[in-house]
């Protein structure tokens, strides 16, 4: 995957985030597949080896390799209840990311405040740039009930992320999510789903539903009218390269 993600970025000129397949390494997961916490350093280590050295194949492409954190429990739950347990519970996770020299950490489908914050501080405290990034459901609201407005202004009074983003979800549930407010300048970041149903939905799905993976492309980067500032683009559930080239090519066209 990372060899292909690389050559979209030189096909296009986009710049590559190489996030690490460890969205699910945190302790109380590690132990329902076999690993003892005391793993999760190494594996979140050789997991930022794997992406540095695929990075150096391809020096004529900008590259960042972050380390990927999940929240604790269902990425579609309202997580962590406070901001304490939440830095305490992800602080090892990020401590690693640093000792391992990535260039970042970023944080994923975050359904609370408390969580996503929570995170924000232990990167703070570890010395490493932290990309917050949360999930909202079709009507532009946290898992926890919060809209997407409040919880944006609520992290940046808690910290202060390199980027707050929204990922796990279809543009057009983000768009539910405006109001016009000045939140909407300081939004880095959309990582969209292909389709247009709900996280209830996606759960119980027999089928994937991939979208439209042109009208996806078009749509993710159209959102820059209404979010100035978006710089990060990325594709989530249901996505695939085609969606990634597709997103990228709008990306880079004049």
């Amino acid at each position: 995957m990372y060899v292909a993600l690389l050559q979209i970025g030189r096909d296009t000129g986009a710049g590559v985030i190489l996030d690490t397949p460890t969205w699910m390494a945190n302790p109380d997961r590690a132990v329902l597949v076999g690993y003892d916490p005391d793993d999760l350093a190494r594996v979140t280590g050789d997991s930022v080896a794997f992406a540095q050295n695929a990075a150096r194949t391809a020096p004529d492409v900008a590259t960042r390799v972050s380390v990927q954190i999940g929240p604790r429990g269902d990425g579609y739950a309202a997580g962590i209840a406070t901001i304490d347990g939440a830095r305490d519970y992800h602080a090892p996770q990020v401590s690693a990311a640093r000792a391992a020299k990535a260039d970042m950490v970023s944080a994923y489908t975050m359904g609370s405040v408390a969580e996503a914050a929570g995170i924000a501080l232990a990167a703070e405290a570890s010395g490493i740039a932290a990309l917050i990034s949360f999930t909202v459901e079709t009507d532009g609201r946290l898992p926890d009930g919060t809209p997407l407005a409040d919880a944006v202004y609520e992290l940046r009074d808690i910290a202060d992320p390199a980027a707050v983003m929204v990922n796990c979800v279809h543009p057009d549930h983000i768009d539910n999510a405006r109001d016009g407010r000045p939140w909407q300048a300081g939004l880095a970041g959309v990582v969209a789903n292909a389709s247009r149903q709900s996280h209830e939905e996606l759960d119980n799905a027999t089928v994937l539903d991939d979208g439209d993976p042109e009208e996806l492309g078009s749509q993710v980067i159209g959102m820059k009218r209404a979010f100035p500032n978006l710089r990060i683009v990325g594709g989530c559930c249901g996505t695939d390269l085609r969606h990634l080239r597709g997103i990228a090519r709008h990306a880079s066209a004049p």
